[in-house]
Parts: structure tokens; C-alpha cells; sequence
């Protein structure tokens, strides 16, 4: 009975005059429903479920880990909101308050998971937030040494910067790397934004209507604008690779900075990676210009002083389908090893942060303070430019807003008002026709 009342929906013709195709035509739409959803679907009994915690589940233990440890640590969620699209962002900051020292603290930001599909990303978030507090291990360190580097530092992590993509990953779509409504975030921010390559896919990268017009980019760009990091990581995986500036174009900054985060990136890469990464600006080294990238954003405009993108994982062998496999580790050795060796990278970019930045006031000497003040946070003037240039995209997006609905407006009008004359002009035509 049921089957029938279906197929009246389904079919309301067919189901009255010939029951058996109508059966088989159910059955056809059943079979079709079927190969769609499981071809679209990238979960499969290969996915390594026990390996990898849920977004909730991983937010959870942070927050546990936080209640843990509050001189250490202290957390917030900072939220947005665009045309009714809502956004939330965790941030964890870590600030040793107990054990004070005698000049000033570097600032890093780290970043997570802009990209959903990227799950391993996350679970090296919370494994650093374990290390910072002595509760994981990195190899050949102990906890003393690593709390005794530590100290040296304000770090804010963002354990989780897309969370609405996620949530999709995690609903089925295992190859989506966008937010919420489809606008990939490391394409919306304001450095060379909406230019596209030849190779652009509108699917994957479309970079949002205008810079900044999605509330995770906002977010994050108020977050750096108040923190002034010295240091900022954006930490993706898709192959292995540790990225400089510039993605948007095929070199790296000039001059002494360049210099500096280049050294430092083939230090660790010969430190950790026995020199398999690539090394280099993203736009040369990766083999495409990428357009409206946050870490493009932070060195150029935020002015942050060492700005990186880490690639900590990919699997070259898998087949396009599988984007789990392509962007995340599938089993247990591998998946540990991958977290073990970017925590210890980090702690080593920790040290060279001492070194480059906190030099100057360990040394004392002028070449040291030199470099210190020519990589040190942004000034009060230099601030205020950056402010004041948020300010201005600002309004030019309102504008660009306000422009659209004005046009979209008038079109309307323009509809109506032709439906008018027309309407009039034909009971015109009635009237004259019959009066004739």
C-alpha cells in the first residue's frame, strides 16, 4: 500500500494505467538516488574514523585541556556574521603568566584547518596545545626544555579556522575545501583578490564576492590586527612543503626579511625532512599563482615580519576521488609520524624566532637590536595604515553592495514599469477594437 501511494506521487499517470512499469520506474529512481549519493560521498569503510576526533570531539578536549591549565592558557570564540551566513572561530592563547621574564614576549599566530577537507591539520593543532602544557611529548625534547622556549613567547592558535566547511567534510563531502557557502577563504583576502589563472576552478576557488566578505576572513583579520604576531603560520596539507611569501606571484620578498625566512625554512626543512619538502614562495614553488591568500595578506599589508604556509601532508598516489587519502594520513604509523615531526618543527621555529627576533635583546648588540627593529611588530603609525586600509576595502565592499541591489533595484522598476505601459497599452487596443 505504501509503494503505491509513492508511486501516485512519484508517477501520478503512469501508476494508474500500468502498475509493473510504474514499479520499475521506482525502482530505476531508487537504483539512480543510490549511485548519486555513493558516488558523490567520499566516506568509505577505508576511511580511518578512530584516527581522527570530529570537530566537535576536538573542540571539546580543548576546552577540557584549557580548564586544565588556566595559567597557561585561556580561550575565546570570536563570532561573525554576513546576510545571515554565521561564523565561529575558537582561539586558544598561550601565555606562561606565572613565570615572567625581563623583555619583551614574540608573538605567532597559527592557523588550522582553513580548508574542511584538511582534518589532519587539526589534530596537530591539539597535539601542540598538549605539548605547550607538558602533556605530549616531542622526540628529543623534554618538557623542561620546551616550557624553558616557551616562555619566550605569546602564541595564539586557531585550532579550527573553517569550522563550517568542516562540518560538510564531516556530512559526507570529504573534497570540499570551502566554507559554508562555497567561497574558498584562502582566496578572500584582499592582495591581488579576484584575479584568476588559466587554470582557475571556479568550484574550488571562488574567492567570495569581494575581499573580505566572508565572517571567517573577517575574524581573522581583526584577530591579527590586535595581536600584531611577529610570526604567522597557515598550516594546510595537500603535499609537503614549507611556503614564503608571495603566493600571487613567482618570487619572494627582496632583502634582508626574504633572506631570513628562507634560512629558516631550509633549516627545518633539513632539520626535520631531510630536505623533501619543497622550499620557497608558494607562487614558485607549488606551480600556480594563487590570488587573495591570507599569508600574502599578512606579510604585505598586517606587515607581520615572518610570514609561512606549512604543507604537512599528501599522498601523490591517490586517486582524485579519494580526497581523504590525497589530503590525510589513513593509518596509524603514518598518522603519528606526520604529527610528531611538524610539533617538533614547530618547537624548532619557536627557537629560531628566539634567535632571529629575541637575539636582540639577548645579545644586546647593534646588529641584533638592527634586526630586531627592522623585523619587530608594526607601530602605532603603521597600525593605524593598516586600520585605515581595512576601513577603506570596508567601504568599497559596501559600496559594491550597495551599487548591486541599486542596480538590481532599477532593473526592477524597469520590469515593472514596461508591465505597466504594456498593460495599458492593451486595454487601449480593447477599448478601440471595440468601440469600432
Amino acid at each position: 500500500m505504501g509503494e503505491m501511494i509513492w508511486l501516485g506521487i512519484l508517477f501520478p499517470q503512469v501508476s494508474r494505467r500500468k502498475p509493473f512499469l510504474s514499479i520499475f520506474l521506482l525502482l530505476y529512481s531508487l537504483l539512480l538516488l543510490f549511485c548519486v549519493h555513493g558516488s558523490s560521498s567520499p566516506f568509505n569503510d577505508s576511511v580511518p574514523f578512530h584516527l581522527y576526533h570530529s570537530s566537535d570531539s576536538l573542540l571539546r578536549e580543548i576546552e577540557t585541556l584549557v580548564g586544565r591549565h588556566p595559567d597557561k592558557f585561556h580561550i575565546e570564540t570570536m563570532r561573525g556574521s554576513n546576510r545571515g551566513y554565521l561564523a565561529e572561530i575558537v582561539v586558544v592563547t598561550y601565555n606562561h603568566t606565572q613565570r615572567q621574564i625581563n623583555k619583551p614576549k614574540i608573538r605567532i599566530l597559527l592557523s588550522f584547518g582553513q580548508h574542511g577537507r584538511e582534518l589532519i591539520t587539526t589534530e596537530v593543532a591539539l597535539q601542540l596545545l598538549h605539548i605547550f602544557v607538558g602533556e605530549r611529548s616531542v622526540p628529543y625534547l623534554d618538557s623542561q626544555s620546551i616550557e624553558n622556549i616557551l616562555d619566550n613567547f605569546i602564541i595564539k592558535v586557531v585550532p579550527m579556522e573553517n569550522l563550517n566547511g568542516r562540518k560538510l567534510v564531516e556530512a559526507g563531502d570529504s573534497c570540499d575545501r570551502r566554507n559554508g557557502r562555497g567561497v574558498d577563504l584562502n582566496r578572500n583576502w584582499s592582495v591581488d583578490w579576484g584575479k584568476k589563472e588559466k587554470d582557475y576552478d571556479p568550484y574550488e576557488e571562488y574567492p567570495g564576492s569581494a575581499p573580505f566578505s566572508e565572517p571567517e576572513a573577517q575574524i581573522m583579520r581583526k584577530l591579527a590586527v590586535s595581536f600584531n604576531p611577529h610570526i604567522w603560520v597557515s598550516v594546510h596539507s595537500g603535499m609537503e612543503a614549507l611556503f614564503m611569501p608571495y603566493d600571487h606571484k613567482n618570487t619572494i620578498p627582496a632583502g634582508l626579511a626574504g633572506h631570513i625566512m628562507k634560512s629558516i625554512l631550509e633549516n627545518l626543512n633539513l632539520r626535520h625532512f631531510q630536505r623533501k619538502c619543497l622550499v620557497g614562495s608558494g607562487g614558485g614553488s607549488v606551480g600556480y599563482l594563487a590570488h587573495g591568500t591570507t599569508t600574502d595578506y599578512m606579510y604585505d599589508i598586517a606587515k607581520v615580519p615572518m610570514a609561512f604556509t606549512f604543507e604537512i601532508y599528501g599522498d601523490a598516489s591517490a586517486s582524485q576521488k579519494d580526497c581523504f587519502r590525497m589530503f590525510n594520513p589513513i593509518d596509524k604509523t603514518t598518522f603519528q609520524a606526520v604529527i610528531d615531526k611538524w610539533c617538533t618543527a614547530f618547537i624548532t621555529l619557536f627557537e629560531e624566532g628566539i634567535k632571529r627576533l629575541g637575539g636582540a635583546q639577548l645579545s644586546g648588540s647593534d646588529k641584533a637590536t638592527y634586526l630586531w627593529d627592522h623585523l619587530s611588530v608594526v607601530d602605532n603609525d603603521s597600525k593605524n595604515k593598516v586600520r585605515n586600509r581595512d576601513v577603506f576595502e570596508l567601504a568599497v565592499q559596501e559600496l559594491r553592495n550597495y551599487f548591486r541591489l541599486f542596480f538590481l533595484s532599477t532593473v526592477l522598476l524597469m520590469f515593472m514599469f514596461c508591465s505597466r505601459i504594456s498593460k495599458n497599452k492593451f486595454k487601449d487596443m480593447n477599448l478601440t477594437l471595440n468601440g469600432a
